[in-house]
């Protein structure tokens, strides 16, 4: 029913599709690192989960800067011909490997008005850099036929790290929690693995399409053996936190230590000249609003007078 979906992948590229690579691993192991990969991530969130904080400033709602107008309209237009590209090649499927939900998040970040979901989201998409790391150290475009499909490949994921260095720069919602702070890095790779282990796996086993590499390791994987996914826990489980703190280290230098990019004294100034707590906002407003309403009454008692 779906094989427009899927039909257009390569089967002349090794461990890509088919039979070879679905039963890559015996399904009994498949079972296990499964159950195992699941109580790992539950374990992995809830510790996450009770150390989790969110900052108590918020940001009021502003117009929305050219830059941000610039990459949504960028972003939203390379995603489009990405899609495209897939429709027409019958992979529609790899519109869920995780480069291009990490994509949509960010298009998300670009579009929404500040607030607490935004900044949570914004978090979390830091720990999903390991995406264009790894697309440009082991580039896979031999199933890209045509130039533009692989010149895409390139300038999508290199907007996927742009992208978060601008908002880092704006500040107010797009902020990230102090570099010793270890909760947000657990939680979106418990995040990232159960996408893997609980969506992708059982969307892939079906067709036999190896999204994400989830049925078998790619064949410049160093870790291509059976223990390939045990691995993969160990050293993404390195690599997505040592890649957000080194994006957030870096920007956090050029944009407040750097002189020729220097635009403010620390990344948390915007959201403290910008904000205020909820708490004060909602009793501010109170207050105008009750002295609103006396002052009108008052009013209409001279009136009457």
């Amino acid at each position: 029913m779906f094989e427009w979906a899927y039909n257009g992948a390569n089967a002349s590229i090794p461990r890509n599709v088919g039979p070879e690579c679905a039963y890559f691993l015996p399904n009994r192991r498949k079972i296990l690192e499964t159950i195992f990969s699941t109580v790992f991530i539950i374990f992995l969130c809830t510790w996450a989960w009770k150390r989790m904080s969110l900052p108590k400033l918020a940001v009021h709602f502003r117009p929305k800067r050219r830059g941000e107008k610039i990459l949504l309209v960028l972003m939203s237009f390379i995603l489009g011909m990405e899609i495209g590209f897939k429709f027409t090649s019958r992979t529609v499927v790899y519109i869920f490997n995780p480069c291009h939900v990490t994509s949509m998040l960010q298009l998300y970040l670009l579009a929404a008005e500040p607030s607490p979901l935004v900044t949570a989201i914004f978090r979390i998409q830091l720990n999903l850099m390991n995406g264009p790391f790894l697309a440009y150290a082991f580039p896979e475009t031999e199933s890209r036929r045509i130039f533009a499909d692989k010149a895409l490949y390139y300038i999508q994921h290199a907007l996927m790290v742009v992208i978060p260095y601008y908002l880092l720069r704006i500040g107010g919602p797009y902020t990230a929690e102090p570099l010793s702070d270890m909760s947000w890095c657990a939680f979106s790779f418990g995040l990232n693995m159960a996408y893997h282990f609980l969506f992708l796996q059982f969307m892939a086993l079906p067709i036999q399409v190896n999204l994400s590499h989830i049925l078998c390791p790619a064949i410049l994987d160093p870790f291509g053996t059976e223990n390939y996914r045990l691995w993969t826990l160990v050293h993404q489980g390195i690599l997505c936190p040592l890649l957000c703190k080194f994006i957030c280290a870096t920007s956090s230098f050029f944009l407040t230590k750097f002189p020729p990019a220097k635009t403010e004294p620390t990344l948390t100034s915007a959201i403290q000249e910008s904000s205020c707590n909820w708490d004060d906002n909602h009793s501010k407003e109170s207050s105008k609003t009750s002295d609103l309403v006396s002052s009108s009454s008052q009013n209409s008692h001279k009136h009457v007078e």
